[in-house]
């Protein structure tokens, strides 16, 4: 009787879904335990701009300052940016001045074409303790984003007394045919104890159908960025190729989330420079993540990595590239996919996309993920949103 009992449960057992099994097999995830407390900095929509890319830097202090960057979006067409402006809190968002424009991060003229600054994330750099921003340069053509244009890695250094930001610089690469259009935008950069900065970047020659990623490691004076060298060439020949790569180290190893149109893709390597051949992102049950064209960014703890990233499947069909609501889960850094048990909303959604959005770490105690509603398509109010400026704060207990 004892067998015949022992041996149904086992015929039980293997009726069941695989999905279920692994979750009657799952053991409790052992990682850093945190709140999230969701501040609105600020909103509001006048059917015509919204503000977008609003990303933080923080100055190491107690309190620590925080300066924000964003910049406005001119909703008629597609990414038309105009130029960066400054928010700040010295009191850990109790209280916010600006928005700010920066006159030296506003568009400008380059052989008659105007250029804009944009997809600027700024991070503390501890060697020389500057607050350094990275992003991109895009070039327009009677206000529409000029095809096939070159891009190159543009920055700019925050002095914190006057409140303002040095006039954008670009690193020079050293093949202007391979690196054609070659930039930071929208990335996570990682600085080694020595100084130097290795800096995710996506590029391509001017005949290039797709993107490729790679890593760059360079040097940062204080004043001046430049490249010294440039690690595993990534490549996919999905449409558009590898861009907006995210760039973290937990435990001595390297960790790189990259876009792609059709799936995220995430990879690792010993050293920030080399790496494995990009997977797609998945479930720890073996399901396919579903965050696709757009970004994901890390979170990183000194005992556990977490990814935050949108996704398909969240009851967000009206939403465009179901790039809401933002979710925060970790990763097991061993088989490189995401824990579905931990998984939480950072930001819920609205309507509008979030996409779009930075990471910061604040102290020891405090991350925080900024994003702001990106009020297109058309419509999307409808829902709720009004461009409102989210801090979501990751509180570590």
């Amino acid at each position: 009787m004892r067998l015949h009992l022992w041996a149904c449960l086992a015929l039980f057992a293997a009726a069941l879904p695989a999905a279920e099994r692994k979750e009657q097999e799952a053991k409790p995830v052992a990682g850093p335990k945190f709140t999230i407390k969701l501040e609105t900095v600020r909103s509001g929509f006048d059917g015509k701009t919204c503000w977008v890319h609003a990303r933080a830097g923080a100055i190491p202090g107690n309190p620590p300052i925080v300066a924000l960057t964003m910049q406005k979006l001119l909703l008629s067409g597609s990414d038309i940016f105009y130029g960066l402006n400054e928010m700040r809190t010295d009191d850990l968002g109790k209280t916010w001045s600006g928005p700010v424009e920066q006159e030296s991060l506003t568009r400008r003229l380059e052989g008659g074409i105007p250029v804009a600054i944009s997809d600027f994330t700024p991070q503390w750099h501890a060697k020389t303790r500057k607050l350094l921003g990275t992003g991109h340069n895009v070039h327009y053509v009677r206000n529409r984003v000029m095809p096939n244009r070159p891009r190159r890695t543009s920055y700019s250094v925050y002095d914190p007394e006057s409140r303002a930001w040095t006039r954008w610089a670009v690193v020079e690469m050293p093949d202007a045919e391979k690196f054609y259009s070659a930039g930071a935008g929208s990335t996570q950069r990682v600085d080694l104890p020595n100084g130097d900065l290795l800096i995710p970047v996506y590029y391509k020659a001017k005949a290039d159908r797709t993107y490729s990623t790679t890593v760059m490691r360079c040097r940062f004076d204080g004043q001046r960025l430049s490249y010294v060298e440039h690690g595993s060439e990534l490549k996919c020949a999905v449409p558009r190729g590898f861009c907006e790569p995210s760039l973290a180290c937990c435990k001595g190893r390297y960790f790189l989330t990259i876009r792609n149109d059709q799936a995220g893709y995430v990879t690792s390597g010993p050293d920030g420079l080399h790496f494995d051949e990009p997977r797609k992102w998945r479930f720890d049950d073996g399901a396919l993540l579903g965050s696709y064209n757009t970004q994901q960014h890390w979170v990183t703890h000194p005992d556990a990595l977490f990814l935050v990233y949108t996704r398909r499947g969240a009851s967000n069909d009206h939403v465009f590239r179901h790039r809401a609501p933002l979710f925060i889960a970790q990763v097991d850094r061993e088989r490189l996919c995401v824990i579905r048990s931990t998984e939480r909303v950072l930001v819920p959604e609205r309507g509008a996309r979030l996409g779009n959005f930075g990471v910061c770490t604040v102290s020891d105690r405090e991350t925080w993920v900024t994003v702001t509603e990106w009020m297109q398509p058309r419509g999307c109010e409808k829902h709720g949103s009004d461009n409102s400026l989210y801090v979501a704060r990751i509180i570590w207990e």
